[in-house]
């Protein structure tokens, strides 16, 4: 009897490939899963992998532990998850940055694109433009006004370069036409910490972090940064308070390193979606101004390459660029 031929052999390896992944995701995860977060604690990444921590121990038997590794706009945490094992046991809480630090970063230690592995969206929420109490402005008209009188004078924070509010803030910046300084940090968390605190006068941040620290009266919601408004939220938007067209918003999605088993990418989608729709998850993520979406790899694939084209656009047109 003739031997088999080569193809007839590589046939056989990649069934038995097949049947060996299929095999392996049954047995996912058999240890605790690591979720690293590229923004310091106290942001709204941290609403999020609180939210869904619990859940996910319940689906699947196993912790996820939140490791925050925070710094250049998201790219060191980020990078961890590029390069690590791509066996399912290290993933990335990733946000809209993935999307926009490409064009702004000259050197980018990892390629968003092609070393990441997409699992599902989930949340998107829209950033609230605020300002510190000590800021003459009651609406986005007198803000403009004010710092069209004062250039130079008032500073802005983000969550890092190339983070969403820092994006945001660089379009009401052109839109408006005025003069702000950025100020840069780790997270969105020490962000609000500065605005609470004086140390900046304007923050471009989800809903979710500064609706709690309103009634204390440090600080002042004007606008928010979705197309229309936001059921829950007592403010008009950027858009019609003088700014048509301008929006700025944030994603948060799910990935693995590039590689990882499909059968592992398949069943991490499918309790992500089990555990978005879980009605406690929900009702947690709603109360923070944060909308679950939940979806198919391939969505959030399509989201990203989508947001990568739009914000190299306004990097450009801004002029940014970070070493």
């Amino acid at each position: 009897m003739k031997p088999p031929g080569t193809s007839f052999r590589i046939v056989l390896l990649c069934l038995g490939l097949g049947t060996a992944g299929a095999a392996f995701a049954q047995d996912y995860p058999s240890k605790a899963v690591r979720l690293v977060d590229p923004y310091v604690p106290g942001g709204s990444t941290g609403v999020v992998s609180r939210a869904i921590s619990q859940k996910f121990q319940e689906i699947t038997k196993q912790p996820l532990v939140i490791d925050n590794r925070p710094g250049a706009g998201s790219n060191i945490g980020s990078d961890i998850v590029a390069k690590a094992a791509p066996d399912g046991y290290t993933l990335l809480l990733g946000t809209s940055s993935l999307a926009i630090n490409p064009a702004l970063y000259k050197a980018m230690p990892f390629s968003p694109v092609k070393d990441l592995a997409p699992i599902a969206m989930l949340i998107r929420t829209p950033n609230v433009l605020a300002v510190n109490a000590s800021v003459p402005a009651k609406n986005v008209a007198e803000l403009i006004a004010y710092a069209r009188a004062n250039p130079g004078k008032l500073n802005y924070g983000s969550s890092g370069n190339g983070a969403t509010n820092h994006m945001g803030a660089e379009l009401f910046k052109s839109m408006a036409k005025v003069d702000m300084v950025h100020v840069p940090f780790k997270g969105g968390g020490d962000a609000l910490t500065a605005l609470l605190g004086g140390q900046i006068d304007v923050l471009f941040n989800p809903a979710s972090t500064l609706v709690p620290h309103e009634s204390a009266g440090k600080i002042r919601l004007l606008a928010v940064g979705s197309a229309r408004r936001v059921d829950g939220l007592n403010l008009p938007t950027v858009a019609e308070s003088g700014l048509p067209g301008f929006e700025s918003g944030v994603w948060f999605g799910l990935f693995a390193p590039a590689g990882t088993p499909p059968a592992i990418v398949a069943k991490l989608n499918a309790d992500t979606n089990a555990i978005l729709a879980d009605k406690q998850v929900a009702e947690a993520l709603n109360r923070g101004g944060l909308t679950p979406i939940g979806g198919t790899p391939t969505e959030l694939r399509d989201v990203l390459a989508a947001d990568t084209a739009r914000w190299a656009e306004v990097v450009k047109a801004a002029g940014l660029k970070v070493e």
